[in-house]
């Protein structure tokens, strides 16, 4: 066997290795959470990992995965478009107005939409591109007025989200939001969700909480997480894409 077929061999099953932890881990929060098997859906965050490894995930049943630029996104989904079934990309990251077009060309999920404004601009290219993004509200669940990762404040989620809900190629399917570090993930998820279940009085059927990572998962289910978004504890240390 050659050098690079035991690597990729080898690099598979370190994959696995960290997958089957992971959906472990998950399983055990949702019984410790009295929530159903099944009931959260595994993101896995490929940002700064080659395509390959992207490959490796699809290969082992993940679907889903998540990136934060625009431009490595954009080379991945195309290097991947022959996938059966087809992978569904998400998009994390702050995205600027002026690359909102481009991110609609790709992206099958939009997380970070925390202003009208971007909302717009991907609806615009959306409807070019002859697409519907799925599209959920990052909320800011940084205390006070410190200065965070972006989001739109908990108190302003309504009324963004029935601008959003209005605008064409855009589905609002729910919120997603980042526990501040340092500080207690009890308190910022238990916010998120109750903010979640707001939005579903404003807008029926968007009731998906994306939150956790791989440091506080648990505390994520905990709190009515439907969806968690995993990079590092299943691909490892971040790896240089070039």
């Amino acid at each position: 066997m050659s050098g690079d077929s035991s690597a990729g061999v080898d690099r598979a099953a370190e994959i696995a290795a960290g997958l089957s932890e992971v959906r472990t881990r998950i399983d055990r929060a949702c019984a410790a959470a009295d929530r159903p098997a099944g009931s959260v859906q595994l993101i896995v965050v490929t940002k700064t990992f080659p395509a390959s490894d992207v490959r490796i995930l699809h290969d082992l049943g993940c679907s889903e995965v998540a990136e934060n630029k625009d431009q490595e996104a954009r080379a991945k989904a195309a290097e991947l478009a022959d996938t059966a079934p087809a992978l569904r990309w998400h998009m994390i990251g702050q995205v600027q107005r002026n690359k909102a077009r481009s991110v609609a060309a790709w992206a099958d999920v939009v997380e970070s939409v925390d202003r009208l404004p971007l909302a717009e601009a991907l609806s615009a290219g959306a409807v070019a591109a002859n697409r519907s993004i799925e599209i959920l509200l990052q909320v800011s669940l940084d205390p006070g007025e410190a200065a965070g990762r972006g989001g739109v404040r908990p108190a302003d989620v309504p009324d963004l989200a029935a601008r959003v809900a209005a605008l064409p190629g855009l589905a609002l399917r729910g919120v997603m939001g980042v526990a501040p570090f340092p500080g207690d993930p009890d308190a910022a998820f238990g916010l998120l969700e109750s903010v979640g279940r707001r939005l579903e009085t404003v807008a029926p059927g968007a009731d998906r909480i994306s939150a956790g990572m791989s440091g506080d998962l648990e505390h994520a289910i905990r709190h009515g997480a439907t969806h968690v978004r995993i990079g590092g504890a299943i691909l490892g240390k971040r790896a240089a894409v070039g």
